[in-house]
């Protein structure tokens, strides 16, 4: 547990980036000048920093200083999953429950994206189904950085970074729980489907019909429940 005087460091630190507008990878004042402003000592600035760089909010970067840090959702990716798979090797439907809360996300979205992409867009998720397929024929599975690339440029031109980073962590926690529970996707069992069913939400999306775009959403989730629960 961090003492009393790290955690007000901590608080005073985040309080000084908001202040001053700092983003990440602008430089923070030097341990002797943040220990003479904030009247504390090396050990509990110490204890301060590290604890906000766990966080990705400040970067150590030694003999050189202490700088903003990229303020990701790694964290919350890393303990997500870990969540899951301590939940899952418990007997708790605890992938379940996070595959579900992408399903909200993900299929609640698809109102907003209908006529937000353009050709340009659509031609990438068209070459991104397209890779799937290729995948598929000459590995017999989809990799995971086109699937995550998909996701990634489905929702992008929400133009939401936050939101974006948000799906991004979801996804990220899914397949790292996947990945500590039996090594492989369960998507990987039917990698042609998987791939139609990508085509079919950029179909809809293209059609400019949101129900339908939902509606494949959800079969995508349907179908790795079901992969799941055949596990």
């Amino acid at each position: 547990m961090r003492s009393p005087v790290a955690q007000d460091a901590q608080r005073r630190i985040k309080e000084l980036i908001v202040e001053h507008g700092l983003g990440p990878g602008d430089p923070l004042p030097t341990e002797a000048e943040l220990m003479e402003r904030f009247g504390v000592s090396r050990n509990s600035l110490r204890e301060a920093l590290k604890s906000l760089q766990a966080q990705r909010i400040v970067e150590i970067r030694h003999g050189f200083g202490t700088y903003v840090g990229s303020m990701s959702l790694e964290p919350l990716i890393d303990g997500l999953a870990f969540r899951t798979v301590v939940g899952h090797r418990r007997g708790e439907d605890s992938l379940l429950e996070l595959l579900l809360l992408r399903e909200a996300l993900e299929a609640g979205l698809m109102s907003s994206l209908v006529g937000k992409l353009g050709a340009d867009e659509l031609a990438e998720l068209d070459g991104l189904v397209r890779r799937m397929h290729e995948e598929v024929a000459a590995d017999g599975a989809i990799a995971a950085a086109t699937d995550r690339a998909f996701h990634l440029a489905l929702y992008g031109p929400l133009a939401n970074r936050l939101l974006s980073e948000l799906l991004d962590a979801f996804w990220s926690a899914f397949h790292q729980s996947r990945a500590q529970d039996v090594g492989r996707s369960p998507e990987d069992a039917d990698g042609v489907e998987l791939a139609r069913m990508h085509g079919r939400i950029v179909a809809a999306v293209r059609a400019g019909d949101a129900e339908a775009a939902e509606a494949a959403v959800h079969q995508h989730f349907d179908d790795i429940r079901g992969r799941l629960s055949r596990r």
